[in-house]
């Protein structure tokens, strides 16, 4: 609840994480997601999340089921995936799926690329791109 409008104004997108060791913070995103500032500092567009149940490498010590977290994803119109840091299971897909679903939206119109808007730049191309799959080919482990 501390997050000012200042610091997502003109987002398009966010991935919104909890840890699935610890029911607290599942709780939290709900509430979070009710705070009224998390809908309107992009308009007039919305926020595109993705719910993130991190530390998927630690089942045994689960405290949310995929059950649970699928449900309240779509119960607010969001995908649910699980990851794990430790293991780069699925941390490269989550921000590949936030992404695809803003340009899907953005081919739709649904999101217009607009002068003087930062929410979503337009001729970007990076000269180079890691993909965490080349870390694990390599039976290289991410330090992060």
């Amino acid at each position: 609840r501390s997050i000012t409008r200042a610091y997502y104004r003109n987002s398009v997108g966010g991935l919104l994480l909890f840890d699935i060791t610890n029911r607290r913070s599942f709780q939290n995103v709900h509430e979070w997601l009710e705070v009224e500032e998390t809908r309107v500092p992009a308009q007039p567009y919305q926020i595109v999340f993705v719910l993130v149940g991190h530390k998927c490498d630690l089942d045994t010590q689960r405290q949310v089921t995929r059950h649970e977290a699928e449900k309240l994803a779509a119960a607010y119109g969001m995908k649910y995936i699980e990851t794990s840091a430790r293991d780069a299971i699925n941390v490269e897909k989550a921000f590949t799926d936030l992404t695809r679903d803003i340009y899907e939206l953005v081919k739709r119109g649904e999101i217009s690329i607009q002068e003087g808007w930062e929410g979503v730049k337009s001729g970007f191309v990076p000269n180079v791109v890691h993909s965490s799959e080349e870390v694990v080919k390599s039976d290289r482990r991410c330090l992060c």
